[in-house]
């Protein structure tokens, strides 16, 4: 089986059991090495980042505790959705926005107006999310493996061809293989190990991952989430599984299920340089001190780039204080709310009608009620239809 990636981008959700094998240069990867999976790095080369790391992790913790109860509650909300989204988008799919952050919120049982339905793959790696991270002290087990794959493929499929569902590959057709560019001039990234040692493989992985090891939890993400990409143990996913592994101990390692940060949405950022080091380590020898250096220095972006979430969760509490006293119909509050995620394109009465469900005439109504109290307001660009925004964010963009 062949993972197809792109311009050294890799979209390990394009699986073709139907393309012909890639004979490979003869490159030795770090599984086949004699001390495998003894994995080794320098930790006096890692103590600079991993201080800052739990620096910055302490100071995030104490910003969010101080939000208070339904505050907290709305970053998990914004930040797991996003984790999710991005994480996919490596891949090279796209999940709906409002359906990912409906599935949550259910299963996190907040009470949120304008939940919309959410399609059972949506379901299925939201479960996998929040089982990784809501029971983060739970055992792993080959078992729980296998339930997440399978929710993340609920047809049996990795796009249109048929892979093995909740349980490990079998190479039917061939090596696993992660291979780039055009038909007939494919370049091998990177081969796994065969799949008839995979038990033995993953036995061992998932025993050290239950080990309780004098071993901090942030550098034991890092290994956790190498190891497993490098065994590769299912047909599909295993990035996302990876990732959702990784997440698994850094929530032990922050103490708590909440989740302020988000690893997968650096690494969509990120995901050229990404590539590189993984194919660089896994190409290399056992001491993968270059790959926890990549790893540590992208976990202090993700911290970083919190404040975005934050100020956006903020904003939005802010505003809702503000318009405290100002009557809405549920539509209304549903489309602000929308308007404050982040709307995908742009506003329109049309739009607005077919999201609630309403007339033309009343989502008219509705719109013009909320320029007459100073919410909405026509943009300015004009153009065959008449687009609308919040009022304070046109008032700060002019």
């Amino acid at each position: 089986m062949t993972a197809y990636i792109a311009d050294n981008i890799c979209n390990s959700g394009e699986y073709s059991p139907y393309l012909p094998h890639k004979k490979r240069e003869m490159i030795q990867y770090i599984h086949q090495l004699k001390n495998w999976p003894k994995l080794t790095w320098n930790n006096d080369d890692l103590l600079y980042l991993l201080g800052k790391v739990r620096n910055q992790q302490g100071k995030l913790v104490g910003r969010m505790e101080a939000l208070g109860f339904d505050l907290r509650n709305e970053a998990v909300l914004e930040t797991i959705t996003l984790d999710i989204l991005k994480s996919t988008e490596i891949e090279g799919e796209s999940l709906d926005p409002d359906q990912v952050r409906s599935s949550i919120a259910r299963r996190l049982g907040m009470d949120i107006s304008g939940l919309v339905p959410s399609d059972r793959n949506v379901d299925g790696i939201v479960d996998l999310m929040l089982d990784a991270t809501q029971q983060f002290n739970k055992p792993l087990t080959a078992e729980r493996l296998f339930d997440w794959h399978s929710g993340l493929f609920p047809t049996g499929r990795g796009g249109i061809y048929r892979i093995t569902v909740g349980g490990w590959r079998k190479d039917s057709t061939g090596p696993m293989q992660v291979v780039s560019g055009a038909m007939g001039k494919e370049k091998v990234h990177y081969q796994a190990p065969d799949s008839t040692g995979l038990e033995r493989e993953m036995t061992a992985f998932i025993n050290w991952f239950n080990q309780d090891e004098n071993l901090d939890m942030v550098i034991k993400a890092g290994v956790a989430h190498l190891w497993f990409v490098t065994i590769h143990a299912f047909d599909d996913g295993n990035g996302r599984v990876a990732r959702a592994l990784a997440d698994m101990i850094l929530a032990r390692a922050d103490g708590s299920p909440q989740r302020f940060y988000s690893m997968s949405a650096q690494i969509r950022l990120e995901r050229k340089e990404y590539y590189d080091i993984l194919e660089t380590t896994q190409q290399g020898t056992l001491d993968i001190t270059d790959w926890l250096k990549w790893f540590l220095n992208c976990l202090l972006h993700a911290l970083d780039s919190t404040e975005s979430v934050l100020a956006k969760v903020l904003y939005k509490a802010e505003f809702w204080k503000k318009h405290q006293t100002i009557s809405l119909s549920n539509r209304q509050t549903i489309m602000i709310n929308k308007l404050l995620d982040g709307f995908n394109g742009k506003l329109t009465t049309s739009k607005w009608a077919k999201i609630t469900k309403c007339s033309a005439d009343t989502a008219l109504r509705d719109v013009q009620d909320l320029i007459n109290k100073g919410i909405l307001c026509k943009e300015p660009s004009g153009g065959r239809s008449t687009n609308y925004e919040l009022f304070e964010k046109a008032q700060g963009t002019r």
